[in-house]
């Protein structure tokens, strides 16, 4: 079943409808007909002399849900609980969303169907199952296996994987470590370079870039579309520059993070 209101703690986006002094009344972008307050106190942090220098109207915000009132279903929020990461991540969720709703649109029309009967038939157990729609077009991108695998079947499904291959980009990982590496002699430096240089490059789709952080801490980053071919190609590549330095009369170690 598809939430009516949301839960306590939860950031949602809302739309701006009308400030005033003592706050400003919301609309819930993600939960139709359902309006929330934003009272002048959990606007900003300190004194808010003039809310208006804070949000307006028609203005697009993140805030947080302090309160809920279910009989009313009415919802007190936070904008200033909301920080600037967590902001922008919640913003990039809600434009996937609308994205995949889209798509949907896109998947009803192919197969002929009407979309509340689609959402019926499979819809709303897509959001159950993947958590939502954009994590479901995304998980086939990943693996076209993974609506058979979740018990789904129809004549849809080839249709839905064509659309999330041709309009969902697979996102990277990226992890990183640090190497502290060492060189006597007159070469050191060279041989340093050089084993920095083993270190990067691209393999496949993962690739491994060095930063310099300070003499001798370098911090190596992989990027990849999944954690497990990035774990296995940075061990490589930095297995490949250590055995080096090593052979070269220096030392190296490798370490995944700072203490």
């Amino acid at each position: 079943m598809i939430k009516e209101l949301p839960e306590k703690g939860e950031l949602v986006v809302c739309t701006v409808k009308k400030a005033k002094g003592f706050g400003a009344f919301v609309e819930l972008d993600e939960y139709p007909d359902k309006r929330g307050f934003i009272h002048i106190k959990e606007v900003a942090s300190g004194w808010v002399k003039n809310i208006r220098d804070y949000v307006r109207e028609g203005q697009r915000i993140v805030c947080k849900v302090m309160d809920i009132d279910p009989s009313k279903g009415y919802v007190d929020l936070s904008l200033k609980r909301v920080n600037e990461h967590q902001r922008r991540e919640k913003i990039q969720q809600w434009k996937n969303e609308q994205k995949a709703k889209k798509l949907f649109e896109m998947l009803a029309e192919k197969i002929g169907k009407g979309e509340k009967e689609c959402y019926e038939e499979f819809g709303y157990e897509l959001i159950n199952k993947f958590g939502s729609l954009y994590d479901a077009f995304e998980e086939v991108v990943r693996d076209e296996k993974a609506l058979e695998k979740e018990g789904f079947q129809g004549e849809w499904i080839e249709e839905f994987i064509n659309i999330a291959k041709e309009n969902i980009p697979i996102p990277n990982v990226e992890i990183e470590g640090y190497v502290e590496m060492m060189c006597p002699g007159p070469r050191g430096i060279e041989h340093i370079r050089k084993a920095l240089k083993m270190m990067e490059g691209k393999k496949g789709e993962v690739e491994v870039t060095v930063k310099y952080i300070s003499a001798p801490l370098y911090r190596v980053e992989a990027v990849a579309p999944d954690y497990k071919s990035a774990e296995k190609v940075l061990k490589e590549k930095i297995s490949k520059g250590l055995e080096y330095i090593t052979q070269h009369g220096g030392v190296g170690t490798f370490k995944r993070e700072l203490k």
